[in-house]
């Protein structure tokens, strides 16, 4: 299999005088197929932004490489640059003080894209992002969903094989969120591009996403096709149903379940953690006089398995342990 990004042993530590070191990514091994979709998941802090920074070559990393279609992101810089377009979160995109089209214009020209296809281009990104009747104002006089659609504008201009989009529909209304999905899904299916996506979004991600990746505290939790992922988990993942009501003090014995009440009954849906027994959940809730209606798997969606996925890390962290894969393939290494 061809690979558009490959990571290898990545790590980046920022270092301050006085302070202790952070680490921000720690041996981060990854590898993206070309043509898919993939998605970069985790809380705020668990490194996505910094690896995504080091593959664009704006941040050097402390030890390991990134290699772009084959093009190391640091020793061939100029080669790799031309293979990314980019959306990075909370930094500006673009240039303020340039109009839509300077700025498309711009970042066209510096990835070497002759005007006679650069113009066309830009015009049709424009149109869609319906930003064409604005195209010489300001870009510091727009809004910031319009300054958003610029940037994405600007990422895919020079036509990247490589597409990275930090939260990409932030600050977007709905109807221009669902331009950016159908965009993405486009990107990949129809024109063969490589998109990295994070975003919070999990529904937006379980939709467009062949693979994901979940890092917590610059580590690698899991990776796997989402549909392996959903799969893992989907036997995990129970509806219990019983005759009565849990107090609040009764739940504290069933701390890894949501409860709801309904027509007076209880309705548990929560992960069985490693090592327990359904049927010892089933037995204490028989010893708290709460008779089964019925017991079912459910189908685990993205947002519980991310849930799921950091709670275990979390609690690995607060007993001093790197977070450790949850039980996931030995894909997880990220070394193909």
């Amino acid at each position: 299999m061809s690979y558009a990004i490959e990571i290898e042993g990545l790590r980046k530590v920022y270092s301050k005088r006085g302070r202790p070191d952070v680490v921000a990514v720690e041996d981060l091994n990854l590898k993206v197929p070309r043509g898919q979709v993939f998605g970069f998941l985790g809380a705020n802090g668990a490194g996505k932004t910094t690896t995504i920074k080091m593959a664009c070559g704006l941040v050097s990393p402390t030890s390991g490489r990134v290699r772009l279609n084959g093009f190391d992101a640091q020793q061939q810089r100029s080669q790799a640059m031309r293979q990314i377009g980019a959306v990075l979160e909370g930094t500006r995109n673009v240039y303020w003080r340039l109009t839509a089209w300077q700025n498309l214009v711009y970042f066209g020209r510096l990835k070497g894209t002759p005007d006679r296809e650069l113009k066309p281009r830009a015009e049709r990104l424009l149109r869609e992002l319906e930003l064409w009747d604005r195209r010489n104002d300001m870009v510091n006089a727009f809004s910031r969903g319009m300054q958003q659609k610029v940037a994405i504008a600007c990422a895919l201009v020079a036509d990247p094989p490589i597409v990275l989009l930090d939260e990409p529909t932030l600050g977007l209304d709905v109807q221009a969120a669902r331009t950016v999905k159908r965009w993405i899904e486009s990107l990949s299916r129809e024109q063969g591009k490589t998109v990295v996506l994070t975003t919070h979004q999990l529904d937006m991600a379980e939709s467009l996403c062949d693979e994901v990746a979940i890092m917590s505290h610059g580590r690698l939790l899991a990776h796997e096709p989402t549909v392996d992922l959903l799969d893992l988990f989907r036997q995990e993942f129970y509806r219990i149903r019983v005759q009565g009501h849990l107090t609040a003090e009764q739940m504290a014995d069933f701390v890894h379940f949501a409860a709801a009440h309904e027509n007076g009954q209880t309705i548990l849906t929560g992960a069985l953690p490693a090592g327990t027994d359904l049927y010892a959940v089933v037995e204490q809730l028989r010893r708290l006089n709460l008779p089964l209606v019925s017991l079912t798997p459910t189908e685990a969606n993205l947002e519980e398995i991310f849930v799921e996925l950091m709670d275990r890390a979390a609690a690995e962290n607060n007993n001093g342990a790197a977070p450790q894969p949850a039980g996931l393939s030995t894909r997880n290494n990220g070394r193909g």
